[in-house]
């Protein structure tokens, strides 16, 4: 293909389109995820793309759009998909089984905006998102892991019930009665330690109120414990920045969700923007990057602005600048590559002119130089997707402004983008 070039692999060029399923646990080359947005996804150790769940479209046209629980597997080289486990149905009941016990049977019901985790032995990890439990929908704590050798889920921790609120403890002290409460679109990290964190998201806090969350917790899978942090067990609470680039116990990012993240080769965990609560307590679209260092426990405010609804500050396509930034966002898409770097794309927020709108540009982020590139894509709102040729890569191709598309990189460095 082009270097620095898009090409359309697979899937329509239509929107709304029921999926193809197939056999269960038989790739093909026939196979389809329907239409969806709001997906979990993972990429493995040998660069297969996988897909949990999201809202859109099962097998059948006539059911319409809904909660999905499929698991599908993407084999770049074979350019096939399988489905793997979960319904090809809308709005499938989660099936829980026995808390810390694998069964075929166990399945996370269908749901948009979850959080995801993939450790070293190649696990899939599920926290949360809106939709369906065992019993009832809203939103869900539950913590699922899935092994693909046992083709098998385990509930781990949380309820099998929507709603819940946060059990924090003692800040900094993992218990087994401790956990996050309810939440959609919380951000995560893993460590070197192979430790699960998990931040903020639009949930429920200790006292049951729904907000905008900045708690920051870690889960240890060796003992299935939780362990609050750092952040307030309150909702609703505003930035606090500090002086830009400056370290510091005080400083932490307000409540959010729908933020991205990515870990660096030092271990450090990154932030961008979300949509959430200013340093002024407004709510609205953030542009802010922050850095956390795990091992010293603090949070420093490294670029883009404290106040919500900023415009990006593109600069030349190519070139790495101080001054750049993303526009405020959320929902945007991002992979990390094998430098560390943070590839970010499109979201909904606010382009060159500060208008509002679906985004399709590309930005690369160095934590080495600590600046900006906007590599691709256009500085304005609601740009069309342009196909080009099936399997045909083209400096013309380009996918259009989406918002909550699917993102996975493979072994070779190329970044991949599914739906939205």
């Amino acid at each position: 293909g082009v270097q620095g070039a898009w090409t359309w692999v697979g899937g329509s060029n239509l929107d709304n389109q029921v999926g193809t399923y197939g056999v269960k646990g038989t790739a093909s080359t026939n196979n389809t995820p329907g239409s969806r947005s709001q997906s979990a996804s993972w990429t493995d150790s040998a660069g297969s793309l996988w897909l949990f769940g999201g809202y859109g479209w099962s097998a059948t046209p006539s059911a319409g759009a809904g909660y999905l629980n499929d698991l599908w597997k993407y084999n770049r080289s074979t350019k096939a998909w399988t489905w793997v486990s979960g319904s090809n149905g809308n709005f499938a009941s989660g099936l829980y089984g026995t808390k810390g016990v694998a069964s075929p049977s166990n399945v996370p019901g269908g749901r948009y905006d979850a959080s995801s985790w993939i450790d070293a032995a190649g696990n899939l990890w599920l926290f949360g998102g809106d939709g369906n439990s065992e019993d009832g929908s809203g939103i869900l704590n539950d913590l699922w892991k899935y092994n693909p050798s046992s083709n098998a889920w385990t509930w781990v921790s949380g309820s099998a019930f929507p709603g819940d609120s946060g059990v924090y403890g003692t800040k900094g002290v993992a218990s087994v009665s401790n956990y996050p409460g309810a939440r959609q679109e919380a951000t995560t990290w893993i460590d070197a330690s192979g430790y699960l964190w998990l931040m903020g998201g639009y949930g429920k806090d200790a006292s049951g109120l729904a907000g905008y969350l900045n708690d920051l917790w870690r889960f240890n899978p060796a003992n299935s414990t939780w362990a609050w942090m750092g952040g307030s067990n309150v909702a609703n609470v505003p930035g606090t920045y500090g002086t830009q680039g400056a370290a510091s116990a005080s400083t932490t990012p307000g409540g959010r969700t729908n933020a991205r993240a990515w870990t660096d080769p030092a271990g450090n965990f990154w932030l961008f923007g979300g949509s959430g609560v200013d340093s002024n307590a407004t709510v609205g679209d953030l542009s802010d990057l922050w850095k956390y260092n795990p091992s010293q426990g603090t949070w420093t405010w490294v670029n883009g602005s404290p106040l919500c609804s900023a415009a990006g500050v593109y600069g030349i396509k190519g070139q790495g600048l101080a001054s750049n930034s993303p526009g405020a966002r959320a929902s945007a898409s991002a992979w990390t590559d094998s430098s560390g770097a943070l590839w970010l794309f499109g979201g909904l927020g606010y382009d060159s002119t500060q208008s509002y709108g679906m985004l399709n540009d590309l930005w690369k982020f160095s934590p080495v130089a600590g600046t900006w590139t906007w590599y691709g894509g256009s500085n304005l709102r609601n740009a069309p997707t342009s196909y080009g040729v099936k399997g045909v890569s083209g400096s013309a191709n380009v996918p259009g402004g989406r918002k909550d598309a699917t993102p996975g990189i493979d072994s070779s460095g190329a970044l991949w983008l599914f739906g939205g």
